[in-house]
């Protein structure tokens, strides 16, 4: 097996040797797939049917060969085509996953946070990134559109929108596909999909599905896996055309993922670790850390668990009235996941989270969301003045219900851990344990078993009416002129079903009669309400002692309490482009958009606690009373303003160059930040992306397409991001000005060359495929300095190149072709996202996690169509 490896491996790389040698070699993405120098690409970016170029947008159109060639299986890979998107997972892929466009996107583990990218699948809104994550198969094109969109796409696109597009039955014939692909980690894929007419010229229907199934490359010292890959996916379409007037198009579908995911390689361990023994651990839980743990794709806990299950069905309706054109897209999707973790990274016995672990609490509600979304969209679309004016108007509606259940259970190890990475040697023996002991009659607490079943619900609904009109001054000067009013409803709740009570029973509830008697030494006070009272598994109906008037401790000290609140918000975007197509080759544009991405909640049981618990306290010594100040669970909506500038040239022929200048202004900036023992979200006052995007794609000679892509953004909160914000926020956001948003190089580039011809005269034809797409270093943490004022460490990942390469052989006939593959050949080992490990170390001895992308893969797919 060795020796395959480094077969294929060399085999590979040598192709893109041999392909560096073309000369003007360009990076390989979708246009050079479909482009032959003088075709027209076609996309629906402003919901009707143009030739991109001729669009006064920065979009990317990406076939479904180069998807295919770049190994790119779903939305997670795109970077490897277009160095402006970049799309990170952490925890979970269900609800970590985000995506960002020119540096810009949402981050966060947060179901109450809303993409600002929004992805669309057969003109239907998926709600949330991890609802987006299957498999991209039976693609007909996948749009890129950068900058904000929401005049025209409905819902929280204020940074971006993904639209993809499946292909339609045929009509006309049948036709089908099959591919089978085998590689490293028992990597498995089949996809197939056969269309059938049912009435010729009428009536057909298309099915199509994969299978993907893959070890995980991540494992512990034990074999242990994770980073796994286990779903399929099945769609049905039926389309009608019962006259030259009317199309009828009916999807359906269902996707299941059962996977072990997402673990993370502890990247620093902390200083703390040897003080595992003294609290009476068994060993320090962290076998396996820092850069060679990073190399050798070694992790220490688990197992990481996270499944879904999504079905949706929708209608689309095209109907030529004559004046106008009237477009209906109706939909439905309901989503489930499901989410088990153990350990904290570590192989304690911390913490579970779900239930689908042995240490999970018996009977305990598995820890997942569910939601439920309805949408529709009306459209008329027509021209007047013969055709000087091009006009839409349009409206949306959608209604999403969500239900995050949030369950946790402490573990045996819970209050050791908590105590030697916290406390050090500093108050003794496992203090939160033994401090307890002041709140329930001398006698110590364990915490183990405690556990708490946590449901947040929320009801959106969104309505919009928009219009997107062109005007057209002359055959060469046009004006864009849209404008979308949108209304926004949010009612959010949490509530907790069940959890820990008792001083006898709850660590937590003995830990708050210690602190609020004043039987607690003062300086461990915070630390034994942080950690002994960790948010995730402590009850809303713990209680203050009688001797201080009794109630909800909650009132009295920063502990989960239930809330239910209304989010209402409205706003106009609008946008204007100015095109000039000074000649058939050459197009020229400037325009100026405003957008928008909704505000709500977050959705964690800490977003409402008690802000002036001190002042509180310090009022009950003296006999004052003080009003309790309890923080706000929602936050702002998120506003942006752009300016894009830009040319679209076709040189040579052949040669299609795009350029784009584009300056991002983001008001009330949503941001998430996970603190170790709970996430924070909060509105930053300003961000802003600035910089340049380079396309260049086409045909070099009759059989050679390239193409070469690279983007430059410059994105940042400025030295006065913090100002106006949130009390609660300012601490973290002070920490955010002066840096790069997170996730976003300065710069990416995508090289690479396609050769696709005849082998020889036999009518064999050869595809020899080469990629290159590189980063520079980025930041992966939300916040790069810690709370002592100082740099965290490996917060960065550092500038990379990634070799992607494909070579197959095609019969005479077309019909089968045989294909070797590998996606980051050279092995570049680099990471998405770096966290706060839970409940291990603080600021200046913090242990850290890396969530790492994936590896070096290799293998072969045979195709074959008909």
């Amino acid at each position: 097996m060795r020796r395959f490896n480094r077969v294929i491996t060399a085999a590979l790389c040598s192709t893109i040797c041999s392909a560096m040698f073309v000369p003007a070699a360009y990076a390989q993405t979708a246009q050079a797939e479909e482009d032959s120098g003088d075709e027209p690409i076609i996309v629906t970016a402003t919901l009707r049917a143009m030739d991109v170029q001729d669009i006064p947008l920065a979009v990317t159109a990406v076939a479904p060969e180069a998807l295919e060639r770049q190994g790119v299986n779903d939305i997670k890979n795109l970077a490897s085509i277009s160095p402006s998107i970049n799309i990170q997972s952490s925890q979970t892929e269900t609800q970590g996953t985000s995506i960002k466009v020119r540096g810009v996107g949402t981050t966060g583990n947060n179901t109450g946070l809303e993409s600002s990218v929004g992805v669309f699948i057969d003109g239907v809104y998926q709600s949330r990134p991890g609802v987006a994550l299957g498999d991209l198969v039976d693609i007909e094109r996948l749009e890129i559109l950068r900058g904000p969109q929401g005049t025209l796409f409905g819902r929280n696109t204020s940074a971006g929108a993904l639209n993809v597009s499946t292909k339609r039955p045929s009509l006309s014939e049948v036709e089908g596909f099959a591919n089978a692909s085998y590689g490293n980690y028992n990597f498995m894929n089949l996809q197939a999909g056969v269309s059938v007419p049912i009435t010729t010229d009428v009536a057909g229907l298309r099915v199509s599905g994969t299978w993907r199934k893959r070890d995980g490359y991540l494992k512990t010292a034990s074999g242990a896996e994770s980073n796994n890959r286990d779903r399929y996916m099945l769609r049905g379409q039926l389309y009608i055309e019962p006259n030259a007037d009317v199309s009828i198009r009916l999807l359906a579908d269902y996707a299941k993922t059962d996977e072990q995911c997402c673990e993370a390689v502890i990247v620093r361990e902390t200083e703390l670790a040897p003080f595992a023994a003294f609290h009476g651990l068994a060993s320090d839980g962290v076998d396996q850390s820092g850069m060679s743990a990073l190399k050798n794709l070694s992790i220490n806990g688990g197992p990481y668990l996270n499944g879904s299950k999504q079905w949706g069905t929708s209608a689309e309706l095209k109907w030529d009235l004559g004046a106008a054109k009237l477009t209906s897209v109706t939909a439905y999707r309901k989503f489930d996941s499901s989410s088990t973790t153990v350990g904290g990274f570590t192989a304690n016995d911390t913490y579970t989270v779900g239930n689908g672990a042995p240490t999970s609490r018996p009977g305990i509600l598995p820890s997942g969301d569910h939601i439920k979304t309805f949408t529709q969209e009306l459209r008329l679309q027509g021209t007047a003045f013969n055709d000087g004016l091009d006009w839409l108007i349009g409206g949306f509606y959608s209604s999403e219900k969500i239900r995050a259940d949030q369950t946790m259970t402490l573990n045996a190890d819970f209050q050791k851990t908590g105590s030697a990475f916290n406390f050090a040697n500093a108050a003794g023996v496992n203090p939160l344990f033994t401090l307890t002991a002041f709140g329930n009659a001398g006698v110590p607490v364990n915490a183990n078993g405690n556990y708490a079943e946590n449901r947040f619900n929320q009801d959106a609904s969104s309505w919009s009416v928009f219009t997107h009109n062109v005007l057209n001054f002359t055959d060469k000067l046009s004006l864009t002129l849209g404008a979308r009013y949108v209304n926004e409803t949010k009612d959010a709740s949490f509530n907790q079903l069940a959890g820990t009570t008792g001083a006898g029973a709850s660590a937590c509830q003995a830990s708050v009669n210690g602190v609020l008697t004043g039987a607690v030494p003062a300086p461990l006070r915070a630390g034994m309400i942080g950690i002994n009272c960790f948010p995730f598994a402590t009850s809303v109906a713990l209680t203050a002692p009688a001797a201080i008037g009794g109630g909800l401790a909650s009132a009295k000290l920063p502990l989960p309490r239930v809330w239910s609140q209304e989010f209402k918000d409205d706003e106009i975007t609008y946008t204007a482009q100015l095109g000039y197509k000074a000649n058939e080759d050459l197009l020229l544009y400037a325009g100026y958009s405003h957008g928008f991405k909704s505000g709500g909640f977050n959705l964690d049981p800490q977003s409402a606690t008690l802000q002036n618990s001190g002042a509180i306290l310090a009022g009950l010594a003296t006999g004052t009373i003080v009003a309790p100040v309890y923080a706000d669970p929602s936050f702002k909506s998120e506003k942006v303003n752009q300016i894009e500038v830009g040319v679209k040239a076709t040189l040579f022929g052949a040669i299609k160059a795009n350029l784009a200048l584009f300056d991002m202004k983001m008001s009330d900036f949503q941001v998430l930040e996970f603190t170790g023992v709970q996430f924070l979200t909060f509105n930053v006052n300003s961000a802003r992306s600035t910089g340049a995007e380079l396309e260049l794609f086409g045909k070099l000679s009759d059989n050679i397409s390239a193409n070469a892509s690279a983007t430059y953004a410059n994105a940042r909160y400025p030295s006065n991001c913090a100002d106006g914000v949130a009390v609660a926020a300012l601490p973290s956001t002070l920490r955010l000005c002066g840096q790069d948003l997170t996730n976003a190089p300065k710069f990416a580039g995508v090289v690479g060359v396609t050769y696709d011809g005849p082998l020889t005269d036999s009518g064999w034809s050869i595809l020899v495929n080469g990629n290159v797409n590189y980063s520079d270093s980025r930041t992966t943490r939300t916040i790069d300095t810690d709370t002592n004022g100082l740099p965290v460490p490996m917060a960065r990942q550092a500038n990379y190149y990634k070799i992607n390469a494909r070579i197959g052989l095609t019969t005479p006939d077309e019909r089968y072709t045989f294909e070797i593959w590998g996606t980051n050949l050279n092995n570049e080992i680099t990471r998405g996202i770096t966290a706060n490990t839970p409940l291990r170390g603080g600021a200046g001895t913090r242990s850290l996690i890396g969530f790492v992308e994936e590896p070096r893969m290799y293998g072969m797919t045979v195709r074959a169509k008909f």
